[in-house]
């Protein structure tokens, strides 16, 4: 195993280990506009390590031409939607979660009330 085939192996896990990262990102966030925030940027650099290390991989041959398509067109795709999704949210009525918000539903779900204080 040559410096190009673990330079490869390395780009490919470190763009799994980003897509991986954004969807806990996607599960942990408290609001749509964070939570696509995790997405888009995770898969965009994801995708882009992830073909790069293909692209090692590949030399130079039609499918590295085609790693290049693919990796241009993620690249144009993935923050268009990623807009398209954050614009219709905003029309929809869904507004982003601010720091006095998270305060609050961090207050109403612990309690202060200990069961030996209710006696």
């Amino acid at each position: 195993m040559g410096i190009l085939e673990i330079a490869a192996y390395v780009l490919v896990f470190t763009g799994a280990f980003f897509c991986l990262v954004g969807a806990i990102g996607v599960l942990r966030f408290p609001d749509v506009y964070s939570r696509m925030h995790s997405a888009g940027i995770t898969d965009t650099i994801g995708a882009l390590l992830i073909l790069l290390g293909l692209a090692l991989l590949a030399g130079w041959t039609l499918a590295l031409a085609k790693l290049v398509f693919i990796l241009v067109f993620l690249w144009m795709t993935s923050p268009t939607a990623t807009h398209a999704l954050a614009k219709a949210a905003k029309h929809g009525g869904v507004y982003p979660k601010l720091a006095d918000d998270l305060a609050g539903d961090v207050a109403a779900t612990t309690t202060t009330e200990t069961p030996s204080s209710k006696a």
